[in-house]
């Protein structure tokens, strides 16, 4: 694949500018593959430190994956809300864990993706643009081809795609607000994200849709996309998500529920081909039914 360099990039380091060019690959990987010659700056090796003026033709060959470590396709159901050429859209459901890791090695989404489309083995992390947490059910887009995952991932950056969340929070949170703090690594905890004084950025907005006492169901729509984020937040304000063993930490009483109540039921994007916006939504599933059907029952 190829770029040519825009001028406003114009001044940056190489290594720099090609985070900007490819964002769909992470910087380590990039400056790998810089250093084995993978890449090259108007037909040349170029060093990472070298500044680019503007106007320059950029190539990158990415080197084949070895099939040991290649994720394998398996065949899983997949609920597919929207299909083209360039994307797809599915409604994931809770319990299914995005991709690949060390304490989920396979039977993953991505595994599921390729084997629904062979080809997305030539897109970085089979397409994914972005993920929702294991206990996470709802809307998902995924790239088919490594340019509209490109036009994705600056959609996210430039916080243009929008996504709304449906959560049940414990207590009787303010009607709407906006919870802006940093999240980063808790330093009490490596498997735990916290609002802390040097993490980045992160806005939440949410509103109350219906309160039942001692819960109350809200709307929530991202304008940051950090890890944890809705359930950081949430747990910052004291108000954590029902059924969220993780971030319900300093609440004295829990409801009982069998995973974090969230569901992203919205989304809203700029089609990579087209360039319409299009939206999405997906219907809340029968365990969180249940779960509002029995606190509005106890109202």
């Amino acid at each position: 694949m190829s770029a040519s360099v825009p001028a406003e990039l114009g001044g940056l380091r190489f290594d720099q500018a090609l985070a900007r060019l490819f964002p769909q690959y992470s910087r380590s990987r990039l400056q790998a593959w810089l250093k084995a010659g993978h890449i090259t700056l108007d037909g040349e090796r170029a060093e990472a430190r070298r500044p680019v003026t503007g106007g320059e033709r950029v190539v990158l060959v990415p080197p084949p994956i070895p099939d040991a470590a290649a994720p394998q396709a398996q065949r899983m159901p997949l609920k597919i809300v929207h299909e083209d050429r360039d994307i797809l859209v599915i409604d994931k459901p809770a319990g299914l864990v995005v991709h690949p890791g060390a304490g989920q090695p396979d039977r993953t989404l991505l595994n599921a993706l390729l084997a629904h489309a062979p080809q997305l083995a030539a897109v970085p992390r089979a397409g994914i643009v972005h993920r929702l947490d294991k206990d996470t059910s709802g809307l998902l887009v995924v790239a088919k081809t490594v340019e509209a995952q490109a036009d994705l991932v600056k959609q996210l950056a430039e916080r243009s795609m929008r996504r709304v969340y449906l959560a049940v929070v414990q207590g009787d949170p303010p009607a709407s607000g906006v919870i802006d703090a940093p999240i980063g690594r808790d330093p009490r905890s490596r498997v735990r994200m916290a609002v802390v004084h040097r993490g980045k950025p992160a806005r939440t907005g949410f509103r109350v849709v219906e309160r039942f006492g001692r819960a109350a169901l809200i709307e929530c729509r991202l304008e940051t996309g950090r890890t944890h984020q809705i359930r950081v937040h949430l747990q910052h304000i004291r108000h954590p998500l029902v059924g969220d063993a993780v971030y319900r930490r300093g609440t004295r009483h829990g409801l009982p529920f069998a995973r974090q109540a969230l569901h992203a039921a919205e989304l809203t994007l700029k089609h990579p081909g087209t360039h319409q916006p299009m939206t999405w939504r997906a219907p809340l599933p029968r365990d969180l039914k249940r779960l509002l059907a029995s606190l509005r029952s106890e109202a």
